[in-house]
């Protein structure tokens, strides 16, 4: 379910909150292809199945990381929406880890804690963290600080 807030002063009443967490989505071998074309990343534990089930610790290809914290566009907008802005911007991340593998053919969702709201120019930088989990793991995929700007 998609949390809506109205404005910055709506993000504002938000901060220490867990907004939710998004639709599971497949990893798939060819979402892992087409990431690995667009970016150069060609390794063999994400693009050579055979191999990465015979060599690689994870026991079959796996997700870049990057791909992993890619997909935070796609499934943001299912746990939040900011309405009465005139935009908002991706400003950047700060730390970010990728604690466990995404194993192709595994589901992943994304679940945002909104962590702090700074006043800015025009607006406000929104910091959140974005967590990364696939369905029965023990342990996060990714874990990220990102930063929004939103301008009213």
């Amino acid at each position: 379910m998609t949390t809506t807030v109205n404005g910055i002063a709506g993000l504002k009443e938000k901060v220490g909150q867990h907004l939710g967490f998004s639709d599971w989505v497949e990893i798939t071998q060819e979402r892992v292809n087409l990431f690995a074309d667009a970016t150069g990343d060609h390794q063999w534990i994400h693009v050579d199945p055979e191999r990465a089930a015979k060599e690689s610790p994870f026991g079959g290809p796996i997700a870049h990381g990057y791909l992993t914290l890619s997909l935070g566009p796609m499934l943001m907008p299912q746990i939040l929406r900011v309405e009465g802005i005139r935009m908002g911007v991706n400003y950047g991340c700060g730390k970010v880890r990728f604690p466990a593998p995404v194993p192709v053919g595994a589901k992943l969702r994304l679940g945002a804690e909104l962590v702090g709201v700074e006043d800015i120019p025009g607006g406000a930088q929104v910091t959140m963290t974005f967590t990364f989990e696939c369905e029965g793991a023990s342990k996060p995929s990714c874990v990220a600080e990102i930063i929004f700007r939103y301008y009213d």
